[in-house]
């Protein structure tokens, strides 16, 4: 179902602002009084970090809960909002029915990724432990049989 008067619009992009604030607390610890959702309509940032919260969280999100995604138009919203409280832009997006989404700069998601060690474990499960790569092979990998197709392989079970 989707919004179709500017109240039940406004209300769907309030509902993602309060979790995504909800999520920062429950989830990185920050104190309830230290991020507050801004009001529908006004200027700036989604969500206000006091400077305890951006110690923890450095990022000026701009939510949007819309179905139809005008990504260009959001990410110079959300730069514009972030860069004037100095911050990283970081853009929360969703649709409904769907999981929601974060971008945000590549250079800023390195710079997280160096600063936060716990993301080595995550690297070393996506590529298959240390020293894999994402590399695809430079040759083919021989075909796997099937099993059952051989009577051999039958007869052995």
């Amino acid at each position: 179902m989707t919004a179709n008067t500017p109240a039940s619009r406004k209300a769907k992009g309030r509902r993602l602002q309060q979790a995504v604030r909800q999520d920062l607390v429950d989830r990185l610890g920050i104190d309830p009084g230290d991020i507050l959702s801004t009001g529908m309509g006004q200027s700036g940032c989604d969500l206000y970090l006091s400077p305890a919260a951006r110690t923890i969280f450095p990022f000026g999100v701009e939510c949007k809960a819309q179905e139809t995604i005008a990504l260009p138009a959001w990410w110079r919203q959300c730069t514009r909002n972030a860069e004037a409280e100095g911050l990283a832009p970081l853009l929360v997006l969703k649709q409904s029915r769907r999981e929601a989404l974060a971008v945000l700069r590549w250079t800023d998601l390195l710079a997280l990724l160096r600063h936060d060690h716990r993301w080595e474990n995550l690297a070393e499960g996506l590529t298959g432990g240390p020293g894999m790569t994402l590399e695809t092979p430079k040759e083919p990998l021989p075909a796997k049989k099937k099993p059952g197709r051989n009577p051999r392989e039958v007869a052995a079970c």
